[in-house]
């Protein structure tokens, strides 16, 4: 079990949480499995007890090797294959753990989360539609939010994303409109802003603009963090989901790499005061 106190969701926006990610290998029925599901829970379990020991405050599960994704619900093996890994993992840490269902199947992150005793989610398409290699993908938030309430699960956050990266909008809006509308009319808990892809850093002008609409709400950073943007990013960020950068050879498909998720976890005590 990790030794790191259980983080609230009200210290998110002092503590600016390092979140690493779990990218879980092809799960069973995915077109590139080739593992055995006893494999790909060893990997998870693994994964998150090296992010554990290297420091990090809360860890974040998505089936990340089923590609490609259901662009809405996904199949039933997914639902109990995640939600078997997500108890797993829990028995390994008792750090927060978040689960992202792709491509954007909320109902079902929900579902693993109240079967596992995650702490939150994350939603790709909270509100409004976006273009995506799926097709068009519409906003979830009058279904979720409905089902949350119905399951009585308050206590589970959700973590929305804005302009969601391998994705384009159906028509240009004003960005700080979106965060608005994740937050007044999604409901969303936290926003998630990233670059154009996975690994991508987002630009700081959009970052600021989030920050600057959220209204006090925890921003964090979806994808492109690394050691040496922290600095950057740490002015207007409350949080960093981090992937591909603590990885062995900085491929998001590699394991965590213990070497890396220290240098990562350094930084962010030298920018951000905090361990």
């Amino acid at each position: 079990m990790s030794l790191r106190p259980t983080l609230r969701f009200d210290e998110w926006t002092r503590v600016k949480p390092v979140i690493g990610m779990l990218h879980l290998l092809p799960l069973p029925g995915a077109p590139q499995a080739s593992h055995t599901f006893a494999a790909v829970v060893e990997r998870a379990v693994n994964d998150a007890a090296v992010l554990a020991a290297g420091g990090c405050h809360a860890l974040m599960m998505e089936n990340f090797g089923d590609v490609p994704f259901y662009p809405g619900r996904v199949p039933a093996i997914v639902v109990a294959a995640m939600t078997a890994i997500a108890v797993a993992v829990r028995r390994q840490t008792a750090l927060p753990l978040g689960i992202n269902v792709l491509r954007n199947d909320g109902q079902s992150a929900l579902a693993v989360a109240i079967g596992a005793g995650a702490d939150f989610i994350r939603v790709n398409v909270l509100t409004g539609a976006r273009v995506t290699d799926q097709g068009l993908i519409q906003g979830i938030a009058h279904d979720l939010l409905r089902d949350k309430r119905h399951l009585d699960a308050a206590s589970i956050r959700i973590l929305a994303d804005v302009d969601v990266k391998h994705a384009a909008p159906l028509a240009a809006r004003p960005i700080g409109d979106e965060v608005k509308d994740l937050l007044l009319r999604g409901l969303a808990d936290a926003v998630v802003v990233s670059g154009s892809g996975t690994g991508q850093p987002v630009s700081i002008e959009k970052l600021k603009a989030v920050k600057a609409a959220a209204q006090g709400r925890p921003v964090l950073i979806g994808s492109g963090a690394t050691a040496a943007l922290l600095a950057e990013l740490a002015q207007y960020a409350d949080g960093f989901i981090v992937g591909t950068d603590l990885k062995h050879d900085g491929i998001s498909t590699n394991p965590v790499d213990p070497v890396r998720v220290k240098a990562f976890m350094a930084a962010h005590q030298a920018v951000c005061g905090i361990s």
